[in-house]
């Protein structure tokens, strides 16, 4: 059976390699699992699931004096941005954190450099005025991540006509 299983494998490996737009899918019978070559395309997965990215932590900068009519407006003009790259698919989560520290938020960038990434980040008006700044690492994480924008789109009920 272990056999007939590897042999079927080689076949639809074989066919998959032959037509650039079919889609393979194999079931593991033990666990259930289904491969999709074209999310494996489409979001850009190595043979692991994973793939490259670029983290970024938002961290309390050294400029945070405004006054809150300012600081508002800085706010708006950082969330813009925000909105801006992820549109521009440069942005793939981004998020606050809800404690009061020094580490305000996430990015996770769809580049494969730090060079990319920071300029990224000086398009951000809060970097530019110094309210936040950025660290920036390489990360490996699953492929799945490229998901979240169109995921998110479909939970936001801001998107929803009233």
């Amino acid at each position: 059976m272990k056999k007939l299983n590897l042999i079927l494998l080689i076949i639809v490996f074989f066919f998959s390699c032959n037509s650039e737009n079919s889609e393979v899918v194999i079931h593991e019978s033990n666990d259930d699992v289904a491969y999709d070559s074209l999310l494996v395309k489409k979001y850009g997965a190595d043979q692991y699931g994973m793939r490259k990215y670029v983290i970024a932590f938002l961290k309390r900068g050294p400029n945070r004096g405004q006054d809150s009519l300012e600081a508002a407006q800085l706010q708006k003009a950082h969330l813009e941005n925000i909105n801006q790259l992820a549109e521009e698919g440069k942005l793939v989560l981004a998020g606050p954190f809800l404690d009061d520290g020094d580490l305000r938020g996430i990015y996770i960038f769809n580049v494969r450099t730090i060079e990319e990434a920071q300029k990224l980040t000086e398009t951000d008006p809060a970097i530019q005025k110094g309210s936040l700044i950025m660290e920036l690492h390489s990360w490996y994480g699953s492929a799945a991540v490229m998901a979240i924008p169109e995921l998110h789109k479909k939970l936001e009920l801001i998107n929803v006509a009233e």
